[in-house]
């Protein structure tokens, strides 16, 4: 377990870094939202982000992830997406996959601790949303199943499994697999306290003729005119009969998917948009559009991996379409930002140009409907080639922000209001504490300071909001620019994002 000074720095650093001073907005007529999904991918597939490779010690894939969440409230973050069954293996003493060999090199092999219990437990000391991330089919990336566990579920059930492009994937058009699949992943679920189950981009392989299936299309795809209509039916089973158990099992939990970017191309389809690549539809068979027109998801994140003006996929007009796909829907829409491309001296010209991530965020700005992004991989986060990170922080995250509230969560219960016990002026600034009045312990306390008496409205919106502080019965904080005759209001903010009235105000004295 991390020592108390470890702890007390990670709290101090998620509460420094979304302490800012408060701009001036009038200058740009920009409001900042008070809610914002800001996350970023932590990958673990090939070792990608964490653990950095197989076979570190408990205590260094420990220091490790920490290090990760400093990243993360650096840069004025608020979610993880972390993976945890990257090829169809655990992160967690699983009944039914073995522990991943990206922990320990050799799969199956125990690690010496939990690790998605102590990621979770950390990521929420520090105030972060923590989404568990799964691969929904991929089995292994090398296509020899006698290198699988003996205690594999592909070993044990061979007809489950096809080799692909070199790779081991379970065969989406077996019931059993798709029952199977979603029982792995619903233990996680069920066993941990996380805040979301995200799914990525990966469904069918693309090359639809080298993937064998057509002994399971003969005996299970009766009433369907075509291959692809059946295989089209097999994902979205998968996607509606996950969306039906985490309701069932975990209501308050996001359930969401990061899809490639293009449904179908406008040539393809009038209902597409103005690109010209590849197709999720066709290609993984994943209709990507019917899932957030019939209302299976609480979110999606299509990764827009393009530069404004790329062609043929230009990301100024997929955000648009996307936008037009979830206006009038319960579906947030967060989009999937390109961080490994800014920078990458074998990217375009245009990935060379710092301020390229941040035009996608003021370009968002202008669709309502968009509600946050969500940042590929962590490493480049971390790195920050060319300054293409710090620049949109500094041009976008400017105020701390809360993680949007699901819709279908909206109306339930808030948190009570808390108490703002004092605001007093110190020698390193203002300190306040605020105090929960309710049975449940608030998850964050959004502190606000304002240089007057505030009204019911002026806490809609991040103008004056100038820190979230991970949440207790009680919580003191200072603000390093506070002065003497600020008016301080503290206001609870519960595990669903939903937020209590503000509570009384408290000048500084």
């Amino acid at each position: 377990m991390p020592s108390r000074r470890t702890l007390l720095k990670g709290l101090a650093l998620a509460a420094a870094a979304s302490a800012v001073p408060l701009p001036a907005f009038a200058e740009t007529g920009y409001v900042p939202p008070l809610r914002q999904m800001r996350g970023m991918w932590i990958a673990s597939v090939v070792n990608i982000n964490w653990p950095s490779k197989p076979g570190l010690s408990a205590d260094e894939q420990k220091a490790e992830y920490l290090a990760w969440l400093d990243v993360a409230v650096q840069r004025k973050l608020n979610s993880v997406f972390v993976q945890i069954r990257p090829t169809a293996d655990a992160f967690w003493p699983s009944p039914y996959e073995p522990w991943s060999q990206y922990l320990t090199g050799t799969q199956g092999q125990d690690p010496g601790y939990d690790p998605l219990g102590f990621a979770v437990e950390e990521t929420h000391k520090r105030g972060l949303a923590f989404h568990a991330w799964f691969n929904p089919y991929r089995v292994s990336m090398q296509a020899d199943p006698a290198k699988l566990h003996p205690d594999h579920p592909g070993r044990r059930h061979p007809d489950w499994i096809l080799p692909f492009g070199g790779k081991l994937y379970y065969n989406p058009g077996i019931p059993e697999v798709r029952t199977f699949c979603q029982d792995a992943m619903m233990d996680a679920v069920t066993r941990y306290d996380i805040d979301g189950l995200h799914f990525d981009d990966y469904f069918y392989p693309t090359n639809t003729t080298a993937f064998d299936d057509a002994e399971e299309f003969a005996k299970y795809g009766a009433g369907f005119p075509d291959l692809a209509s059946w295989r089209r039916n097999n994902v979205d089973l998968m996607v509606s009969e996950m969306q039906q158990r985490v309701l069932a099992a975990k209501p308050e939990i996001a359930w969401g998917i990061s899809p490639s970017g293009i449904w179908r191309n406008k040539a393809t389809d009038p209902l597409g948009s103005d690109t010209n690549g590849g197709q999720s539809y066709d290609n993984l068979h994943a209709d990507t559009r019917g899932w957030v027109k019939k209302g299976w998801l609480d979110y999606i994140a299509p990764q827009l991996y393009w530069y404004i003006g790329q062609p043929p996929a230009d990301y100024s007009k997929l955000v648009p379409w996307w936008s037009d796909v979830a206006s009038g829907t319960n579906t947030l829409l967060w989009i999937g930002q390109a961080a490994y491309k800014a920078g990458d001296p074998a990217q375009a010209a245009e990935w060379q140009v710092p301020g390229e991530l941040s035009r996608h965020l003021t370009l968002n700005r202008e669709h309502p409907e968009i509600s946050g992004d969500i940042w590929y991989n962590a490493n480049d986060v971390k790195v920050d080639r060319i300054g293409s990170i710090s620049t949109a922080v500094n041009d976008h995250y400017q105020r701390p922000a809360l993680a949007p509230v699901l819709p279908r969560l909206a109306g339930g219960q808030p948190p009570k209001r808390p108490v703002l016990a004092y605001a007093r002026r110190r020698a390193d600034g203002v300190e306040v504490r605020a105090v929960a009045t309710g049975r449940d312990e608030p998850f964050l306390f959004a502190i606000f300071r304002f240089d007057r008496h505030a009204g019911s409205g002026d806490f809609a919106d991040a103008r004056h909001l100038v820190a979230v502080v991970p949440g207790d019965r009680q919580i003191r904080w200072t603000d390093p620019d506070g002065r003497r005759g600020d008016h301080y209001y503290a206001v609870a903010v519960d595990r669903a994002n939903r937020t209590s009235k503000p509570s009384n105000g408290f000048r500084a004295i």
